[in-house]
């Protein structure tokens, strides 16, 4: 692009191992970074298994931004671009520590990979070369090639590429590449994150919330509506279904066993999440169960809330402790939302003794006796579809 200051150098993750496949990943790969791109007056190249975006200096927010929300890249970095001659590479590897120093970095080291076997020194050489010319301009950088502070790579290709601060990708493969989910998400810490997990290993996400107003707030309706947008960003966006339950909770309440109620409503949240799914061609629902977690999570009540299912349920946090949970959350931008003080409805009808380990068969018999289906159908008839997180007029899948 003409008049561009800035490259940034991106690594490609996963799909390189993808074999014969490889080229349908790339080329989806692209189209979502173009999308995420779009308005940036940004332009994307691609050669030999790295892709360099150029942007002026004023649209560099807008690239960091993207890159940060791009899933099927192992990493990022602005990357400094040289001639292949040694003294040029030496004085840009000078600047970058000079950037590297004014970050707080004392120590360093000088990683080289030369993929043109035409440049006249290997990566070892390039290596001492740079490393002797970076502690000359600067000794109070040291050496370290063990536990460096700070690492500065070059990279010989068509031409050279010298970069320090490097910033990890969303890893994974590209949203596009595994069908599409349906995300049963709470205004809780976990559903967002089972979401976010799931979008990772390629699934296009949409999702539903189920809301019981005016005993649930419009504050925690509100609070749904931010988590899908800020998940929806790193899935190129996600409609977002809210369906109303309140008269089929209050059916639930009047009626089944309080001891019941929660898996009961859990199995009707199911239904109406497959009966959605269905309209969207979702292949399978997706929650953020977590094994044992709370009454409904025991494999027993699990096992009964999915009984009625004719799709598979995916529980990518099925395993995973609470903190490790919470430290996703915060890596990925929803904990601080998820909260804030506004409860969804399986809080507020939440009985005080639920039953830990429900029997599928006694679970469907008191399910039929409650005559749901007409509710659930009048409810996903009338669920309100909001677009969240999507880029600006970018591509819809």
């Amino acid at each position: 692009m003409e008049g561009a200051k800035t490259v940034y150098l991106l690594k490609l993750g996963e799909l390189t191992l993808k074999g014969g496949n490889r080229a349908d990943f790339e080329q989806i790969l692209k189209r979502n970074l173009r999308d995420l791109l779009r308005g940036s007056r940004a332009s994307l190249e691609t050669t030999h298994g790295r892709y360099y975006v150029r942007c002026l200096s004023e649209g560099e927010a807008q690239v960091e931004d993207a890159l940060n929300h791009l899933m099927g890249i192992s990493g990022w970095a602005k990357t400094r671009i040289a001639e292949k001659a040694i003294e040029a590479v030496c004085a840009a590897c000078v600047s970058e520590a000079k950037t590297l120093f004014e970050g707080g970095v004392r120590s360093f080291k000088i990683n080289a990979r030369r993929t043109d076997k035409s440049f006249p020194m290997d990566s070892y050489n390039i290596a001492c070369r740079a490393g002797d010319a970076v502690t000359e301009a600067l000794p109070e950088l040291q050496v370290d090639v063990r536990h460096p502070q700070g690492t500065i790579a070059v990279e010989i290709r068509e031409r050279a590429y010298i970069y320090g601060f490097g910033h990890k990708g969303g890893g994974g493969l590209p949203v596009g590449t595994a069908g599409r989910g349906m995300l049963l998400l709470s205004g809780g810490i976990d559903s967002p994150v089972a979401g976010y997990m799931m979008a990772s290993r390629g699934m296009k996400i949409d999702a539903v919330y189920f809301h019981a107003y005016p005993y649930t707030s419009e504050e925690a309706r509100q609070k749904a509506i931010d988590l899908a947008g800020i998940v929806g960003r790193f899935s190129l966006g996600i409609r977002l279904y809210t369906v109303g339950y309140t008269e089929l909770q209050m059916r639930i309440k009047e009626c089944a066993p309080e001891a019941w109620a929660t898996v009961l409503l859990r199995m009707a949240m199911m239904e109406g999440a497959e009966r959605i799914a269905k309209i969207r061609r979702s292949k399978c629902l997706i929650t953020g169960e977590s094994l044992s977690q709370v009454a409904s999570q025991t494999v027993e009540n699990i096992t009964c809330t999915q009984s009625r299912l004719r799709i598979p349920v995916l529980r990518p946090l099925i395993g995973m402790h609470k903190d490790a949970i919470i430290r996703k959350a915060e890596e990925i931008g929803t904990y601080e939302t998820s909260i804030l003080p506004y409860q969804d409805c399986c809080v507020l009808f939440s009985p005080p003794h639920p039953i830990l380990r429900g029997d599928p068969a006694e679970a469907n018999r008191l399910y039929d006796s409650l005559d749901l289906d007409e509710l659930i159908e009048k409810a996903v008839r009338e669920s309100v579809v909001e677009r969240c997180g999507f880029p600006g007029n970018g591509h819809v899948c």
